[in-house]
């Protein structure tokens, strides 16, 4: 098995479409330097009487979440569609959410945008940008094609 640089891997925001049809999406990747998967898992540690007592952990929910972190960039059309969020609440702060694998896997859906920071940092430096996306449930994952 190949090892891929994470640079392979795109990510992509759109706003929710209001009729039926494919979202207009827009890669979050200028300026972005670093992402990580903060996804966080609930679970339950039952010991059943068939076995010998021990537990054992069922995965109960899980949300998938990424974190994006970089520079902001504000005639970047992914970056200013997050930071218009910022002010929002409840539904305005859903976007459809696409992470497409270095493979070509790709899973999409309603994701929630959290923890957005679009300004900020010392004088010197260049403001500063980072956001949370989370998956609001399972995403549709479409396999690479061969």
């Amino acid at each position: 098995m190949a090892r891929k640089k994470n640079a392979l891997t795109s990510y992509f925001v759109a706003p929710v479409p209001t009729e039926l049809g494919t979202p207009d999406y827009l890669e979050l990747a200028k300026w972005i330097s670093d992402v990580s998967d903060d996804s966080d898992e609930s679970t339950e540690d039952t010991g059943y009487y068939d076995g010998d007592g021990t537990p054992t952990t069922d995965v109960i929910s899980i949300a998938e979440r990424y974190t994006f972190e970089g520079f902001y960039d504000s005639e970047d059309p992914a970056m200013k569609l997050i930071a218009s969020l910022k002010r929002e609440t409840g539904e305005a702060r859903k976007v459809m959410f696409k992470k497409v694998e270095a493979d070509g896997e790709e899973a999409a859906g309603v994701a929630t945008v959290t923890d957005i920071v679009a300004s900020g940092g010392a004088a010197t430096d260049y403001a500063t940008f980072s956001c949370a996306i989370t998956w609001d449930k399972k995403p549709t994952v479409t396999p690479a094609t061969p």
